[in-house]
């Protein structure tokens, strides 16, 4: 009697074992998941070469160092998802400061102050993507224009330094929430992680995070499928002048003061979190949380040149240059060999 043998085979011939299953990582989860083994090693790394770094005190310290820098990126990730670029929002960072002390200290009330900023650059966002959109300008061309408006804007209103001393924005900054004993964080970390939260909700669960990615993976065919392409791009710009005025918020909170040259160069620093968390810079792929673990990793490098103590804050900016450099080419690889 013949048998059959029934053993599952390869193209090639070579028997396969049906209840052995190799995991191969989609490849769009590659770049997220090289930025948190990067950050494991990192932090492992600090924490066996420097004493007290493993106290929870300095990775807690992370959050609220690049509170800033966090919210921002969240905007700028929004912006990157569509294929666009936005350069102003260090300029609307600025004027947002200047702005809040300029308005505190001639007596305006502190709750109308906030909504009056955060609206403000809400609607430079959205000038900005309506310009973008309706007149076929190059996001980077239309931004640029943008950084030099609010950034010549603060500047007219005062060169230097405001400092503020309202009670509630001097309040807030002092405020200290306690997490475990001997490890307090700061209002803005809190604001900066619900921030957060809500993009990734958003860009998880809702038809216009579903419309971000469309757009992105291919602007025609989204505009063929009938997808709100220009108004969706002009909430996506919206979103990042808000975001933007939120940090300058932040920033005027944990300062105490406004001056027409904070956020100087802060776009950059968002842009390089979100590519280092695996965001395509072409569109159409990466997570919120990757950003956030772009933004972990560019303050981890700071960290650990302060615990060094002989090196200059400039290697911060040489280290994140060659990690840029080092995803630009993993994003590469990761979308050819998708094709």
């Amino acid at each position: 009697m013949t048998t059959v043998d029934m053993t599952p085979v390869t193209e090639k011939g070579a028997p396969t074992n049906p209840r052995r299953r190799v995991y191969r990582p989609n490849a769009k989860y590659i770049p997220i998941i090289a930025t948190l083994s990067l950050l494991m090693i990192m932090y492992s790394s600090g924490v066996a070469n420097y004493e007290n770094f493993g106290d929870p005190s300095v990775f807690v310290n992370l959050f609220r160092d690049n509170a800033v820098l966090l919210v921002v990126a969240v905007g700028m990730t929004f912006v990157i998802l569509t294929g666009g670029i936005d350069l102003s929002v260090g300029a609307v960072i600025s004027l947002t400061t200047v702005l809040t002390a300029t308005l505190l200290k001639g007596g305006w009330p502190p709750l109308v102050v906030l909504p009056t900023v955060l609206a403000l650059g809400a609607l430079i966002g959205a000038g900005q993507g309506a310009v973008i959109h309706f007149f076929k300008v190059e996001p980077f061309i239309a931004t640029l224009a943008g950084l030099f408006l609010a950034r010549g804007t603060a500047l007219t209103i005062n060169q230097e330094s405001i400092p503020i001393r309202d009670e509630m924005w001097k309040a807030i900054s002092e405020y200290r929430i306690v997490l475990a004993e001997g490890v307090v964080t700061k209002p803005i970390a809190v604001v900066a992680l619900l921030a957060v939260l809500i993009a990734a909700v958003t860009l998880a669960w809702t038809r216009f995070g579903r419309n971000v990615y469309a757009i992105g993976g291919n602007a025609d065919s989204a505009l063929l499928m009938g997808l709100p392409v220009g108004r969706t791009k002009i909430a996506v710009y919206t979103l990042s002048g808000f975001c933007a005025a939120l940090g300058g918020v932040l920033f005027s909170i944990n300062s105490t003061s406004g001056w027409a040259l904070q956020g100087n160069g802060l776009e950059l620093d968002a842009i390089a979190a979100c590519v280092i968390g695996g965001v395509l810079l072409t569109g159409g792929s990466g997570y919120v949380w990757g950003t956030l673990l772009g933004v972990l990793v560019t303050g981890l490098i700071q960290t650990i040149i302060n615990f060094q103590g002989d090196l200059n804050s400039a290697w911060t900016r040489i280290i994140v240059g060659v990690l840029l450099f080092a995803f630009i080419v993993l994003q590469r690889l990761v979308t050819r060999k998708a094709r």
